[in-house]
């Protein structure tokens, strides 16, 4: 039996994030992964083919937009685009398998169960089933989407967010169930490729965890764009038919669509794993509890990633396995924080933000002040032609220090991280921007122009 101070179950960034750390340790690791190839869930059905898809379309998008072009319609079969999607996930595999092979992890492919507190077993494709032991483990093994027993998703007209990307025909309308992050972003990229979209939520209003005006900026451009969006709707059922699919509401309404994607909640991958045996207990849907150095109840068994649930971004992922492992080395581990992790959401246009909102802020009695900077007034955004957006910074009426930053518009989850890296400084003021230079034209000149503004608005 083969023995390695760290086991890791899942290549997605939880899991190469931990197998890293302890490798460069110089820790004996080995990863398992149950597909064919590294990289887990992200960069074979979520993060990277889908943001691939999403710069395709707006490709297309500003190619009919451009004034020198003058180009009324391009055709591009939508399965050509998933194609060059699929040319960064093979480059982002040979990348990936290669910090593995550098850093002499050792891989295992097949489905991984825990025989005992220390040891797992490893099933093979072809039924070969090899015996690991460890010191430790750390469980990585991602989430898939959530499926309705009464759905059936066999049918040819009805996907979830990883079977989507199969899509092997141009749809002339699509209807959405689910407007959280996944199916905002999706109908933004079915929009730009020009298909209706309906888009519905079993909520009040789109992605309640962001700002309100934000969410209120979101909501109204994606219905400028032509996107359908119907608030606090329940399906009853899903009817399929040979020419498209029924998705009936409670309400009694009746969306018919060429194809329907289910983009409503997730399940974490921790069944038929052997945890309950080890008295690691798996909430309703899926995911482990851990405490604040990501171990479960069995301290020197740690998870991280989407299977531990919110916030479920790549970015954070990586980091908590970084973590993990860390624990695992030193027996300490860095302070996490949600207030420190931006949320990027590649909506069109896209969204990022870090820290506090306005009405978190309200509620804790804590005097705010709000800067703006409207993207239209920016030289570059009209030289580039991208001038719907925002950014938005709130900060302490007396000390003046950043309490959240928000940003709507092209670039946003690359222009909240200069934010970002002030608000972690020492120098956490919103007058930083305003006494600082910024390259003329840029959009970073944005962080001056609402420094300036929120400032004026002092007394």
């Amino acid at each position: 039996m083969s023995s390695y101070d760290l086991i890791v179950i899942g290549s997605g960034p939880a899991g190469e994030g931990a197998a890293m750390q302890a490798a460069k340790a110089k820790k004996r690791v080995a990863l398992i992964e149950r597909h064919h190839r590294v990289g887990g869930g992200c960069t074979h059905w979520g993060t990277i083919p889908s943001k691939a898809l999403r710069h395709a379309t707006q490709v297309l998008v500003e190619i009919k937009r451009h004034p020198l072009l003058s180009v009324e319609r391009t055709s591009v079969p939508f399965p050509a685009l998933l194609r060059s999607a699929e040319d960064v996930v093979r480059k982002q595999v040979g990348l990936r398998q290669g910090f593995y092979d550098r850093n002499q992890v050792r891989l295992f492919h097949g489905v991984a169960r825990f025989t005992g507190p220390n040891e797992i077993a490893v099933a093979a494709p072809g039924g070969v089933t090899e015996a690991l032991r460890a010191e430790a483990f750390l469980i990585a093994t991602g989430s898939r989407p959530y499926r309705p027993p009464e759905i059936d998703f066999s049918k040819s007209r009805v996907f979830d967010s990883d079977t989507i990307l199969g899509l092997d025909r141009d749809p002339r309308s699509i209807t959405i169930y689910g407007a959280g992050v996944i199916g905002c972003e999706y109908a933004s990229i079915f929009r730009n490729f020009g298909i209706k979209v309906n888009l519905v939520n079993s909520r009040d209003k789109l992605l309640s965890f962001l700002d309100d005006e934000i969410i209120d900026a979101l909501a109204f451009f994606l219905r400028d764009q032509g996107i359908v969006i119907r608030h606090n709707e329940e399906y009853e059922r899903v009817e399929q038919a040979a020419d498209g699919v029924v998705l009936h509401l409670k309400s009694g309404k009746k969306l018919k669509s060429d194809i329907l994607l289910w983009a409503n909640g997730r399940t974490g991958n921790s069944q038929e794993m052997g945890l309950e045996a080890l008295g690691i207990a798996i909430d309703h849907r899926g995911y482990l509890l851990v405490n604040d150095c990501y171990q479960t109840a069995v301290s020197h068994i740690y998870a991280a990633g989407d299977l531990i649930g919110p916030p479920a971004l790549a970015s954070a992922s990586y980091d908590q396995g970084r973590a993990a492992a860390m624990h695992v080395v030193t027996g300490n581990c860095p302070p996490r924080s949600a207030q420190s992790v931006p949320a990027g959401i590649y909506t069109s246009p896209e969204i990022s933000s870090i820290g506090r909102t306005e009405a978190e802020l309200t509620a804790a009695k804590i005097p705010y002040e709000v800067g703006h900077a409207q993207f239209r007034s920016l030289a570059r955004a009209q030289i580039t032609g991208q001038t719907v957006g925002m950014l938005k910074l709130l900060f302490h009426r007396e000390t003046l220090e950043l309490l959240g930053i928000h940003c709507f518009g092209d670039q946003a989850s690359e222009i909240i991280h200069i934010g970002q890296a002030v608000m972690q400084s020492g120098n956490n003021s919103v007058a930083y921007f305003a006494n600082t230079t910024f390259n003329y034209p840029t959009m970073a000149e944005a962080y001056r122009v609402a420094a300036l503004n929120g400032l004026n608005r002092l007394f």
